[in-house]
């Protein structure tokens, strides 16, 4: 169901407020399979994820007839957006990480050792 979101929302929306990096990371389908959270990343500013928002509630109803079609469900689920913080909190790490990298003192690179028995340089 997740691929087909996704999809779905690349090849088919055409709405403006779903523009920029939008990625479906999972949804959560209920045991009667009438509502779907669909968990989403959205990069961008707050008002940038605020309007994507609103437009992928906009696309709810077109995009639950295409998966109910595509997956040949006897009733699809109604869909609920949820932002997914993981990749944003993710990248933030990384980027802490690289800082901590610069602001360390290079280690120090030991000589190679010589194999026991064998003449040193200074012999």
């Amino acid at each position: 169901m997740r691929e087909e979101i996704a999809t779905f929302l690349t090849n088919n929306v055409k709405d403006p407020r779903i523009l920029g990096l939008v990625t479906v990371t999972a949804v959560e389908v209920s045991r009667d399979l009438r509502h779907a959270k669909v968990f989403v990343s959205v990069l961008g500013s707050e008002s940038q994820r605020a309007a994507t928002f609103e437009g992928l509630d906009a696309v709810a109803g077109h995009l639950r007839g295409r998966v109910g079609r595509a997956l040949r469900l006897r009733v699809a689920p109604e869909f609920t957006f949820k932002n997914d913080e993981s990749i944003a909190h993710a990248a933030h790490i990384e980027q802490l990480l690289a800082q901590v990298r610069l602001e360390l003192p290079p280690e120090p690179v030991a000589p190679p050792e010589t194999p026991s028995g064998s003449p040193s340089p200074a012999d």
